[in-house]
């Protein structure tokens, strides 16, 4: 993942994995590992709703590989839980794990925790540039971006920008790839009237109390941000029962 800084481009930082027919990622790797990305991508935006049965020979020649790298990028996909592979019969995307969803976001609320009170114990050291123009870029969108593809992109570069700040990028790496349900219940709740400008609320927030030296109010951001989506989860459950 790509560290930011004030010169990239958010096009180019927001461009997801490969596509079908053909496409090429912004970084070169194994053809394995495109498809896995894309595929994660994919399910995890919910372009592939949980209970998509999938071939692989239909997904191989959509990518135009062989089936070994769709099938190793399937079996990284099961280990992660977005898949089930039925040997010598079918391959279905999982349905949302509420407890792995709840596992990973405690990890997330550790590591983001603690990057921000590191940042507001030195408030004059902290450069929030990178986070502050990724948060004018989401108010920005908000207005023409309907489907909140790019807001959501957005969102997650916001806190990515904060572990890049001190230092702790490949924790967020190990994270995040790990973050596949809760990244599905998010995708759900993304829509809800008032959760986008809630969004841009709390990360206001976030930035004004390390720009003060406030740890009470940072703390407090955090866990309110961070636990949002995890405390409507009966409401999206009662709206979409086929996807848990």
């Amino acid at each position: 993942m790509a560290t930011l800084d004030a010169s990239t481009r958010l096009d180019d930082l927001l461009m997801p994995g490969i596509t079908p027919g053909g496409g090429r990622p912004h970084k070169r790797t194994t053809a394995s590992q495109m498809v896995q990305d894309s595929l994660r991508h994919r399910i995890v935006t919910l372009a592939l709703v949980p209970g998509t049965a999938l071939s692989r020979a239909e997904i191989a020649e959509a990518y135009g590989v062989s089936q070994t790298p769709v099938r190793d990028a399937m079996m990284k996909l099961e280990e992660e839980g977005l898949l089930f592979v039925y040997p010598q019969s079918k391959t279905v995307v999982s349905k949302i794990d509420i407890s792995h969803a709840r596992e990973t976001q405690y990890l997330r609320l550790s590591l983001e925790l603690e990057v921000t009170r590191q940042l507001t114990r030195d408030p004059d050291g902290a450069n929030l540039r990178v986070p502050q123009r990724i948060l004018d870029a989401q108010k920005e969108v908000l207005d023409r971006d309907d489907t909140l593809v790019r807001f959501a992109a957005l969102d997650n570069l916001f806190h990515q920008s904060l572990c890049d700040l001190v230092g702790v990028s490949n924790l967020w790496v190990l994270i995040t790839a790990r973050s596949g349900h809760i990244d599905r219940l998010r995708k759900l709740n993304l829509p809800d009237p008032g959760k986008p400008l809630n969004i841009l609320s709390y990360h206001e927030g976030i930035l004004t109390a390390i720009r003060s030296g406030d740890l009470a109010l940072v703390d407090r951001m955090v866990r309110e941000h961070l636990s949002g989506t995890l405390s409507s989860v009966d409401q999206i459950r009662d709206r979409y029962p086929d996807y848990f």
